[in-house]
């Protein structure tokens, strides 16, 4: 398929907003509302790293779109846009792409996003995907990394390790479970909850590489030390099935990736409902995970490091 068929009968539909300018020009051109400030990031997908190659391209571009957008949960933005970089093997062919489509356009409408433009190429050997995320928050309150302080709490949404069960069924490494599998290929950012945290939350990140190392870095970024304590880790009754509840299976759930929750701490006596405290702030550095016993616990991984 030719770069401008692609552009006019798959990706032009998705370009709802005007900032895209219909893709017809070199550039897309929003006017946010005044006295609003812009966040941005970037998330690359590779094949064979990020998904495999046999994953269905609709679930494929759902993660795409999800994994950036769950970086602007992680700030407290209202997504705005999305620029999308195709970068194509010859693998990926007309039927790939299409569907591929299918699937960013039901994303896109899940979260209220639309395309503002981007570019394709292809006859790479393997495919590697972008996605820009545009987002904008109130003046001055987007939330960081940086501003834990001792005694603050730590907090998480949803349920921790079901993307990495979910990768080892893709593997076809254990038995299906469409739950956990739906965890790893379509992750849900928690925008809603990012956008109530302005304000509230001293610090927050979203948990890609795992629980322990995100809680590590949230520790270096605020100059803090941060304690995680296993028994108060919250387990999907699917990951509870197949995971034994001991420092072992709970160290495996928290050092797995994909998750796509939110991390983040709360001032002593602020609660969220519908979200579980998993640890505290603490003067010092580094991380201490406390096992079931609350004796102090090494693992032997923290999660995944690029």
């Amino acid at each position: 398929m030719r770069e401008r068929d692609l552009i006019a009968r798959l990706l032009a539909p998705l370009a709802t907003s005007g900032a895209a300018r219909g893709l017809a020009d070199d550039a897309a051109v929003f006017s946010p509302p005044i006295g609003r400030d812009l966040v941005f990031t970037h998330d690359i997908l590779a094949s064979g790293i990020h998904y495999l190659p046999g994953d269905n391209p609709s679930d494929v571009a759902w993660k795409l779109l999800a994994v950036n957008l769950s970086d602007l949960a992680a700030m407290g933005a209202r997504p705005a846009g999305v620029l999308l970089g195709l970068g194509l093997s010859p693998a990926e062919d007309e039927a790939w792409v299409t569907a591929f489509a299918t699937g960013l356009k039901r994303a896109m409408e899940r979260w209220g996003v639309a395309l503002w433009g981007g570019d394709t190429v292809s006859g790479l050997a393997a495919a590697v995907l972008g996605l820009t995320a545009i987002g904008q928050v109130e003046p001055g309150q987007a939330l960081s990394r940086s501003g834990a302080k001792p005694g603050d709490a730590l907090w998480v949404s949803g349920t921790i390790g079901d993307a990495g069960l979910g990768l080892s069924i893709a593997r076809g490494e254990a038995a299906p479970d469409k739950f956990l599998l739906d965890r790893y290929r379509r992750p849900e950012p928690r925008l809603a909850l990012g956008q109530s945290l302005v304000e509230q939350a001293t610090a927050a990140m979203d948990v890609s590489d795992g629980l322990l190392i995100d809680a590590e870095r949230l520790a270096a970024a605020s100059g803090v030390a941060i304690t995680v304590e296993l028994a108060l880790m919250p387990v999907s009754a699917a990951a509870a099935a197949r995971v034994p509840r001991d420092d072992a299976g709970l160290e495996r759930l928290t050092s797995a990736g994909d998750d796509y929750e939110l991390l983040f701490t709360l001032p002593p006596g602020v609660s969220i409902p519908g979200v579980t405290r998993v640890g505290s702030v603490v003067a010092g550095s580094g991380l201490i995970v406390l096992g079931l016993d609350g004796q102090q616990f090494t693992p032997s991984r923290l999660g995944y490091e690029h």
